[in-house]
């Protein structure tokens, strides 16, 4: 028997040295080197110079701390959008950049005072200053170097911050904008008030928190109203915070509530919304009469009577013994805002601790107090009963409003106290810093009025339109609110719900407080005559106020500067000079002034294309530019708004250190790579709330290996390929023109994910066509041909050329999503050149197909592999080659010739039945040494096939 020869040296197999198996984590830092060597962002820049523009501008992220998977993902997703906007051919640069001021940079300062026994008081408060400004570089500087290892293509070395001199003394300008155009007071409401802090709060500032507080039943004396038999009978109000009873000047009564008066078993009769007394009732542990039974109602007339009757009725104060304040009458007053869904439907009104109240009693004429101090405790003047350890306790304290606590013991020893418990649940708001709860206070704060007529310009006013004299604007004009209004409905939001989510929000908001009363921020620059109250509006002296703080920073607002700031023609002393710094969503709504209105980035434009936020920046920086943009420019600084969601665990349950679930990025790019990091967070829903986890890292890392996979195979496949071997698309078999048709199709649906920033679908289109529609079908038929056929065959020409096609398409298509690989794919294939970056997306000759008439066939094909897998399992047939396959004539498409399916199905013989079923059975006929296929020319296992043997020949010959 004669030893078959061995063919292996003669099939052609692919050859690259493109490894399998990433290690990104050691190589993606070297290909980050490299860009910074060549500085591609610097070239991207110029290569796109005079092209259409794309501005995304980044919202800062707060320079604390080391990123987190929310910053991977916002960021991610932020170069994607930049990405894939310069693969279209646009200029898109990124300037990233960084909010600097604020409330958690001091608390981080004080804690680092507080370890080392300092007190920050104690310190002057330019070198306080400083300190904030230093520990917010460190982190700015530790988080740019992480967000770049993550392969975030941008300005890095020219980032915006709020804490620099130019973007302060802009800040301080479009201040100075709202003062000149009368879009400022000074005012006292309650606003949201961290006791822990010390400080106002903004709404963005606060999260909501369930909590267990006291309820109570406190009964005020009727002394007076025009329903005779309601003197002597008490009113009674319920709360779940008994430290503002101390505080209480009225009582609010809904006027189309029904009210009932009762007799209790104490003796004692009640007032109590006919919805409620039930309620009360099980509260108190009383009893009453019904007035429906036999006596129950004696003395009692009028036992149900309509709130609007209460007009007129006056209480007093439970503790009005103690004579001042407290002796003064409650009077009952109107509240449409009361309700029966609970409590017993009267109000006490505490103007200093609510909105409601404030608003109702300031309609009356009664006026807040300002008894709780900055820190949440009674003033030492104001105490009711004297001071004592208890009574000195911040009124967020659980033992100051416990049952036994000051205010619980001294209403109980007046008799009013009805009801105490501590079982009641409910939300609370809570500073998301301090995580301790707020209050609602009374302070005097500055505030942007949101409903004041007349003060908002909108765009298409007219060009000579101005301010009149009076500081507000010449017709016409409109609210704050109004315009804001109009700007929403103006903006494109992604996904569409935000419309709703800010609109409602706007809808709704009370004044905006820009105040704060800490050190670290862009001061209020106003001086405020001391006779008049009213705030200086000079432009002379504001162009001086721009250029001190351009030159100084935050410093420049110090006392030492204000005589010279105010010039000759005003005495200091008779203007108070404010202290208080912004509210730093002030400074971040005032990004878009200095970074795309600046000349530092001429390349950015106003208004931006899109914000990118999480869905939480709709009451944050989503709000504070679309007010700020609005008060001074008359419309939004954006086009578009794009919300992501926030990253839960793997359970779907909220990250937390205490509970140990969270996912470090830099964890994951050091096990993983950052290339990981971004395919997860592109694949990925980001407009709904999300997960990632052990196992979900997992999954993103098993598909990018067939990706990379994908790459490494055409890499291989296409190894010697030059231009003399391509051909047109004419000349190529259908298949072919069929996969470049399926790429066509490919190519539009990404370029409208890309217009719909839908990288959710984007990703897993790209993905789905690597692996279904190449893997699995193309490259798996066309594998013989490339291993077997003739360099010079048509048929594997037009194969080489479609994977030529494909390299080019696929490169730039991943390149936006796995920025490293992408470029080392490109490098191996292509080592000179600059970057895959540098790319545009890929052109390609259309190519027409059957579409409907090739589904049919891979259906046809699929079912024959899946009536194969059984006697592979049973390794009857260990190879889809050794198979001869009947199909059912009907099933076939038309123009499929037998041997055409058996190529397209890699079987031995594919012929056609009537069934309707697929029948296999093993083959009888020998396999070719060379191809591997059973051909009925091959006589003997190991003997070449016709062609084969052509082929050997042809390249001995050669």
């Amino acid at each position: 028997m004669t030893e078959k020869r061995d063919y292996k040296d003669t099939v052609f197999l692919p050859k690259t040295d493109f490894p399998m198996k990433a290690g990104l984590p050691q190589k993606e830092p070297g290909i980050l080197a490299r860009w910074q060597e060549i500085d591609l962002y610097a070239k991207l820049r110029k290569a796109r110079a005079g092209r259409e523009t794309f501005i995304l501008h980044d919202g800062p992220p707060y320079a604390n701390g080391d990123m987190h998977i929310g910053h991977a993902l916002n960021h991610v997703l932020k170069d994607m959008v930049v990405r894939t906007q310069s693969l279209l051919g646009k200029n898109a640069p990124y300037v990233p950049g960084w909010d600097c001021h604020g409330l958690p940079i001091e608390w981080k300062v004080e804690e680092q005072y507080r370890k080392k026994k300092k007190n920050k008081d104690e310190v002057p408060a330019k070198e306080f200053r400083a300190e904030c400004r230093a520990y917010a570089q460190h982190w700015v500087d530790t988080q740019r170097e992480q967000l770049k290892r993550l392969g975030i293509n941008g300005d890095w070395d020219n980032p915006y911050l709020t804490m620099q001199f130019e973007s302060e003394a802009t800040i301080v300008a479009e201040l100075l904008k709202f003062a000149e155009s009368g879009q400022l007071y000074r005012g006292a409401k309650p606003v949201m008030w961290s006791p822990v802090e010390k400080t106002a709060l903004a709404e963005a500032e606060v999260e909501y928190e369930d909590i267990t507080s006291t309820q109570i039943d406190v009964a005020f004396e009727i002394v007076e109203s025009p329903i005779p038999e309601l003197v002597g009978a008490h009113a009674v109000i319920w709360t779940t915070t008994p430290w503002t009873i101390p505080v209480n000047q009225a009582l609010a009564y809904g006027p189309e509530v029904y009210y009932q008066h009762i007799k209790a078993d104490d003796g004692k009769r009640y007032l109590i919304a006919l919805d409620l007394v039930d309620q009360f009732m099980a509260r108190t542990g009383l009893t009453y009469r019904h007035p429906d039974e036999d006596g129950g109602i004696e003395q009692m007339p009028r036992h149900n009577i309509k709130g609007s009757d209460l007009a007129g009725t006056v209480a007093r104060h439970p503790m009005h013994k103690l004579d001042g304040f407290y002796a003064a009458p409650r009077p009952l007053l109107p509240g449409d805002f009361v309700t029966t869904d609970s409590g017993t439907g009267l109000v006490h009104m505490a103007p200093d601790h609510g909105e409601d109240d404030f608003d109702l009693c300031k309609a009356h004429g009664i006026e807040p107090k300002f008894v709780v101090e900055g820190d949440g405790r009674y003033r030492e003047d104001w105490l009711w009963l004297p001071r004592t350890d208890e009574r000195s306790m911040s009124v967020i304290h659980p033992k100051f409003n416990a049952p036994e606590g000051p205010v619980c013991s001294d209403l109980r020893e007046a008799g009013a106290l009805l009801s105490a418990s501590t079982d009641y649940k409910h939300s609370y708001p809570h500073s998301w810093r301090s995580k301790a709860k707020v209050i609602f206070r009374c302070t005097p704060q500055w505030f942007v009025p949101m409903d004041k007529p007349g003060m908002v310009l909108l765009p298409e006013t007219p060009a000579e339109q101005r301010w009149d004299n009076e500081g507000g604007a010449k017709e016409p004009a409109v609210t704050l609110r109004e315009a804001a209004m109009k700007a929403i409905e103006d903006t494109r939001f992604v996904p569409a719900k935000g419309r709703n989510r800010i609109g409602s929000m706007v809808e709704g908001r009370p004044d905006w407080v820009l105040s704060r009363q800490r050190a670290w921020g862009v001061p209020i620059t106003l001086f405020v005559d001391r006779k008049s109250g009213q705030y200086l509006v000079d432009e002379a002296v504001n162009a001086r106020i721009v250029a001190s703080i351009r030159e100084n920073g935050v410093d420049g607002w110090d006392e030492e500067y204000a005589a010279s700031i105010l010039g000759p023609d005003y005495n200091l002393d008779d203007y108070e000079r404010i202290t208080d710094i912004l509210d730093v969503w002030f400074d971040s709504g005032s990004t878009h002034a200095f970074v795309l209105e600046s000349d530092r980035w001429p390349e950015l434009s106003w208004p931006a294309d899109l914000y990118l936020e999480g869905s939480d920046q709709h009451r944050g920086w989503f709000q504070s530019s679309l007010l700020e943009s609005c008060g001074t420019r008359g419309r939004a600084p954006y086009k578009a708004v794009l919300t992501h969601g926030f990253t839960m665990d793997g359970k779907g349950e909220k990250m937390s250190k205490s509970k140990g679930n969270t996912i470090s990025p830099l964890d994951t790019m050091r096990d993983y790579g950052a290339d990981i990091i971004r395919l997860w967070a592109l694949s990925v829903d980001y407009t709904e709330d999300h997960r990632i986890g052990p196992e979900i890292l997992k999954g993103v890392a098993d598909n990018y290996r067939k990706l990379r996979n994908t790459f490494r195979y055409l890499l291989g496949a296409l190894d010697g390929f030059t231009e003399a071997e391509r051909l047109p698309v004419a000349e190529m078999p259908e298949l072919e023109r069929y996969v470049l048709s399926l790429l066509g199709d490919l190519d539009a649906k990404l370029k409208t994910c890309v217009d719909d920033f839908d990288f959710n679908t984007y990703t897993r289109a790209l993905s789905d066509f690597c692996n279904e529609d190449l893997s699995a079908f193309f490259f798996d038929i066309r594998k013989d041909m490339l291993y077997c056929d003739a360099p010079t065959d048509t048929g594997r020409r037009a194969y080489r050329t479609v994977l030529d096609t494909l390299f080019h398409a696929l490169v730039r298509y991943a390149a936006p999503v796995l920025v490293f690989t992408s470029e080392e794919v490109w490098q191996s294939r292509y080592p000179d050149s600059e970057s895959v970056h540098m790319l545009e997306w890929p052109e390609f000759p259309a190519a027409g197909a059957d579409a409907a008439r090739w589904s049919a066939l891979r259906d046809l094909r699929e079912k024959v592999n899946e009536t194969i897998e059984p006697y592979r399992r049973e390794k009857t047939i260990r190879s889809s080659l050794q198979a001869e396959v009947e199909v059912p004539a009907s099933a076939v498409p038309e123009g499929f010739g037998d041997n055409d399916l058996a190529e397209l199905f890699i079987t031995a013989t594919v012929t056609r039945g009537q069934g309707d079923s697929v029948i296999v059975k093993p083959t009888d006929m020998a396999k070719c040494g060379r191809c591997w296929r059973h051909l009925p020319e091959v006589k003997e296992d190991g003997d070449p096939c016709d062609r084969c043997e052509s082929v050997v020949e042809g390249m001995e010959a050669a």
